[in-house]
């Protein structure tokens, strides 16, 4: 059988890390990076007689998280132990939640090529993050750092939804994009701020039964994610096909070799242990509390994307793009509010600026210029004072020099030739010496007038303003 007679079934869990300023279950604080162990305490290195409290924000956020993808908020929940061992984990259990989640019972919609797909949301909890290893380079062990113990995280379980890697794809920047929205998590994914298990089966194309499924674990970059499930499928299809049969077991991606391997049996609820954290208070919330969040919500994606359209006539396709990233639509939003050219804001972000930053394998964040100096790029090409052809070459400065447009325009020489009499003078030169162009220009051949146009702009470095040149050949050729 053949790769299309298979359908492949994906759910992911994301863990994404809040934002709060203290540890979930301590004061200690949650910022990335530090000296290893200078980030901790009692609490969150499980020294005995060290008690948990919880950090209120913590459920806000994730409270906040569950209305922004159309969850249920449970009134009534609590904290539950998850036991397991592991060297990182100093108390040798998680606290987090396991049957009275915070959120149920949501979804996120996303673009296909058949339309907008509802991806379910089972539910989303909040728990703690564990250490790190950090794994000795000559292979003479492992240490332990617990700055990361205790940072507190929601885990967003869908369901398993997605038919397709573009799926996975688009429901993982989709996720990403709210929390950004919503400011509930940085989601620096090279920071583990926002990381995925991948969950992939196979099964016969009509079969109702799942296949058995396998998981990838702690996953941080997109690109890894398709990579994986694109090599799990045919691994699982490869082993059906040969008569073999998938075992359900935790796997480890390596990016290097473009591998998954096997880590261990994957555990079912039963193998953690699950039971109700003694230590701390159940979670009730009011009727006033969650009404409260709900109308202090900012504009999500979504919303945003169908004003981007009404409001600047973009289409959907570039309102899509800009809202994908809360940074890129605000520094749209910054720099169309100075210059009030909506339209060229939106080209030059999406055309010349998204082809640099992928040269530079950079992010949206890390545009090295404000709003405001692409606000005044615009506004000197409206103004004449350079031609766009220039002002491509004054962009890839601004992404190499900390300085102006106007600066950089200065110190390069490259103002535009508006003088009509220096103008004139490059235009008699170049129909001089293009006597063909001009003959097929006035036989009617209106592609000569682009070349001639061409030539006094190459003439001048790309100085001329393009405008005058095509005005004074034409009278210059009647």
């Amino acid at each position: 059988m053949a790769k299309n007679d298979y359908e492949v079934v994906i759910g992911l869990e994301v863990h994404a890390e809040l934002s709060t300023k203290t540890k979930i279950f301590c004061s200690c604080p949650t910022e990335f990076g530090g000296e290893p162990n200078t980030h901790c305490c009692p609490v969150c290195m499980a020294m005995p007689g060290a008690l948990p409290v919880l950090n209120e924000k913590v459920v806000e956020y994730a409270v906040k998280a569950g209305l922004a993808t159309n969850c249920e908020i449970s009134r009534d929940s609590k904290n539950d132990r998850k036991n397991y061992f592991y060297p990182d984990l100093p108390k040798s259990y998680q606290i987090s939640q396991f049957d009275k989640p915070l959120c149920e019972k949501g979804h996120v919609e996303i673009e296909t090529n058949d339309g907008k797909k509802k991806i379910g949301i089972t539910r989303i909890h909040i728990e703690e993050d564990a250490g790190k290893l950090n794994h000795d380079d000559y292979g003479r062990g492992s240490l332990v750092d617990l700055n990361r113990a205790g940072v507190p995280l929601i885990e967003i379980v869908s369901e398993p939804d997605m038919r397709s890697v573009e799926e996975a794809d688009k429901y993982l920047k989709k996720l990403k994009s709210i929390l950004e929205y919503i400011e509930v998590s940085d989601c620096k994914m090279q920071e583990g701020s926002l990381r995925a298990d991948v969950n992939v089966s196979v099964r016969k194309k009509g079969q109702k039964e799942y296949g058995t499924r396998t998981e990838m674990k702690n996953m941080n970059s997109f690109r890894a994610i398709s990579r994986a499930i694109e090599y799990e499928i045919d691994r699982q299809i490869e082993i059906v096909e040969n008569g073999g049969k998938i075992e359900q077991e935790t796997l480890r991606w390596d990016e290097v070799s473009g591998r998954t391997f096997s880590m261990r049996d994957k555990e079912d609820a039963q193998d953690y242990r699950y039971f109700p954290e003694p230590d701390l208070l159940a979670i009730k919330l009011s009727e006033e509390y969650i009404e409260n969040i709900r109308k202090n919500l900012p504009e999500l994606p979504e919303s945003r994307k169908e004003r981007y359209i009404k409001e600047y006539k973009l289409t959907e396709k570039e309102a899509n793009t800009l809202t994908a990233s809360k940074y890129l639509s605000n520094f749209f939003e910054n720099s169309v509010e100075i210059c009030n050219n909506p339209k060229a804001v939106c080209n030059w972000l999406l055309s010349d600026i998204a082809r640099i930053l992928n040269e530079k394998e950079l992010e949206p964040e890390e545009i090295p210029f404000i709003p405001e100096n692409l606000a005044e790029l615009i506004k000197l090409i409206e103004k004449g004072t350079i031609s766009s052809k220039i002002a491509k070459d004054v962009l890839e400065k601004m992404f190499e020099e900390p300085e102006t447009p106007s600066k950089i325009i200065e110190k390069n020489g490259w103002v535009q030739i508006s003088d009509e009499g220096a103008i004139k003078e490059i235009v008699q030169k170049i129909i001089a010496s293009n006597p063909q162009s001009v003959a097929d220009f006035r036989g009617g051949r209106e592609k000569a007038l682009g070349f001639l146009v061409g030539q006094a702009m190459k003439e001048t470095k790309g100085k001329a303003n393009p405008q005058k040149l095509n005005e004074m050949f034409k009278d210059a050729m009647k």
